[in-house]
């Protein structure tokens, strides 16, 4: 190493030394905007229904789900993705709430439309796990398996519906082939070319969804290992990604993001549209039940793995945390 009068000449340390200089020289940085809150809404309850294993986060009631979406605009988050919970007993075999104009998802798109206009960006998960009784992304055949291509029809029933309650962007989440390019088809035809599709473009088959099954009432008997991504695997998110923007996809997303953060780089360094990851339930229960149990800090800990989020590759991050970071960074 060339010595300049000292050893040693190079001191990375001099742009650590106070809060300052750090602040000044960081490469990554968090704003409101980059945040989107996921918020479910639950038909048929007077209250807000605490989730057990997501301290902090509830069902929410119609009322509830409005206020909720105006803390978000004010707090400067950019979008409320909405997830639809019915009522037992309407859950079927082709998840027919999720078609119906009048289902809890479609209703509840049109409340937060009302109460937002286009100051807040409106999203909807697009998929019928929430609805069918044996809780699958997709419709079964006779031998109980997801028939891809009856889904397709649903999933393209679906957007229709909720383009027409308002929502700004769809999120297709089921993993089905050629799910994008369907329901692109479906929207241009009534019309709709304004509304976007983010794509779940990798969505892998996750332990870390287990909290997301009570957010949500499951109702799913097995796993998803025959559609969604095996988390041995990293080359396939390429080829998916490739798809959905042939198919026409307006942004693409990976799920979940802290398990995946080399996945989320690939994709960030390979996609020419926006890249959304989703901090998903087990990633936040985790950091819940760490601080609760006095383990670790809760603050500095939702702060360092939102900003490893985005310092992989996300231009936008869907996290239950996005109203409260919001509200800090400001």
């Amino acid at each position: 190493m060339t010595k300049y009068g000292s050893f040693p000449g190079t001191r990375p340390r001099r742009l650590r030394t106070t809060p300052a200089m750090r602040r000044m020289v960081a490469e990554t940085r968090l704003h409101p905007a980059d945040l989107i809150l996921p918020a479910f809404v639950r038909e048929g309850v007077s209250e807000p229904v605490p989730i057990a294993a997501m301290p902090g986060v509830v069902q929410h009631t119609r009322d509830s789900l409005r206020k909720a979406a105006v803390e978000a605009l004010e707090a400067g988050v950019s979008g409320i993705m909405l997830f639809g919970v019915p009522e037992d007993e309407k859950k079927d075999a082709v998840g027919t709430p999720g078609t119906d104009p009048d289902g809890i998802l479609q209703v509840a798109l049109r409340d937060v439309r009302a109460e937002v206009g286009d100051e807040l960006l409106v999203m909807s998960d697009l998929c019928l796990d929430e609805t069918t009784d044996h809780g699958h992304c997709g419709v079964l055949d006779e031998q109980g398996r997801v028939d891809n291509d009856a889904t397709l029809e649903r999933y393209a029933e679906m957007a229709q519906v909720q383009a027409d309650a308002g929502a700004h962007i769809v999120g297709p989440s089921g993993m089905m082939d050629g799910q994008i390019g369907v329901v692109r088809d479906a929207l241009d035809q009534i019309g709709r070319e304004d509304v976007a599709i983010l794509a779940y473009t990798v969505k892998y088959s996750s332990a870390f969804y287990g909290p997301f099954r009570e957010a949500v009432g499951s109702s799913l008997k097995g796993d998803r290992k025959t559609y969604q991504q095996d988390p041995a695997n990293a080359r396939e998110s390429l080829r998916e990604l490739a798809l959905d923007l042939e198919e026409g996809a307006d942004m693409v997303m990976v799920k979940p993001a802290g398990p995946y953060l080399d996945i989320l780089a690939r994709v960030a360094d390979a996609s020419d549209v926006p890249v959304v990851a989703y901090q998903i339930s087990g990633e936040y229960s985790m950091i819940e039940a760490a601080a609760e149990k006095g383990w670790i800090d809760r603050d500095k800990a939702i702060m360092e793995s939102l900003s490893g989020i985005k310092r992989a590759g996300a231009q936008n991050i869907l996290t239950y945390w996005a109203t409260e970071v919001a509200r800090n960074l400001r």
